[in-house]
């Protein structure tokens, strides 16, 4: 089984919460002392994972991309993978989605699927070309959400969106200059949010596939916001009026139904 690089007490912290046993080693900067990292050693000698010494030059090579806090951690590759032929099988009245059109920047991927997680979305759809796939940075910033929700990669962005359409999802794009606004639309049926990367937005052909455009009402002097932003101010409107509806993991009735 082919082994991925975590970096980050992040990255490392939700694995060890979530698969101790993946873990095959962890190095940490001995130079680092304070409690933080005190409590991380601890809590790995406790799950008996091998922990050892590496200087920051040592650490920084095996995690190059990605500010690594001193420890870095070698575990088994796990990730969520869904195909979409599966994924329009397990389409329900419940079913929400995040498709990301063009978001190459893998720690704004990995900070997508970590909302994702957040807001109970069921899969995250992404083209096989023009979008990031999981890296250390993305997987450090996806918090371990990277092996929590799945990613549906396909090769045709537009088609896929049809399909669900087809499926019963309502699809509905970002866009700054749209009429409507993300409340604009009932959202407690299936649904899936599409967003753009930070200022080039979605793809001309992507926008004419959606069922609507919406846009994130905005008061300040910015334009835009960071697509990872953007898409938990959307997919939380999603789970305000599922929660309000007593939907799905939203049930007014669940235990971990948070208050908006």
């Amino acid at each position: 089984m082919s082994s991925i690089v975590l970096a980050g007490f992040h990255a490392v912290g939700a694995r060890l919460r979530m698969d101790p046993e993946s873990i095959s080693a962890v190095y940490v900067d001995p130079a680092r002392r304070d409690k933080r990292m005190r409590e991380m050693r601890e809590k790995l000698i406790a799950a008996g994972i091998r922990v050892m010494n590496a200087d920051d030059g040592r650490l920084t090579g095996m995690a190059p991309d990605v500010p690594h806090q001193g420890i870095v951690a070698l575990a088994e590759e796990k990730k969520a993978e869904l195909d979409f032929a599966d994924l329009l099988d397990e389409i329900t009245p419940e079913t929400l989605l995040l498709i990301l059109d063009g978001v190459t920047d893998p720690r704004n991927f990995g900070a997508c699927l970590r909302v994702a997680d957040a807001a109970g979305v069921q899969a995250v759809v992404v083209p096989r070309d023009r979008s990031a796939h999981m890296t250390p940075a993305a997987a450090k910033a996806a918090a371990g959400a990277a092996e929590t929700v799945p990613v549906v990669t396909v090769t045709n962005l537009a088609s896929a969106i049809v399909e669900l359409r087809d499926a019963g999802v309502t699809v509905v794009g970002t866009a700054g200059e749209a009429e409507k606004t993300i409340d604009d639309f009932v959202q407690t049926g299936a649904f899936a949010w599409v967003l753009g990367a930070e200022g080039e937005g979605l793809r001309q052909l992507t926008r004419k596939r959606c069922d609507d455009l919406a846009r994130i009402p905005m008061t300040g002097a910015v334009e835009s916001l960071n697509v990872s932003v953007a898409s938990g101010i959307c997919l939380f409107e999603s789970a305000r009026q599922r929660r309000a509806a007593g939907i799905g993991r939203w049930g007014k009735k669940g235990p971990s139904a948070p208050e908006f």
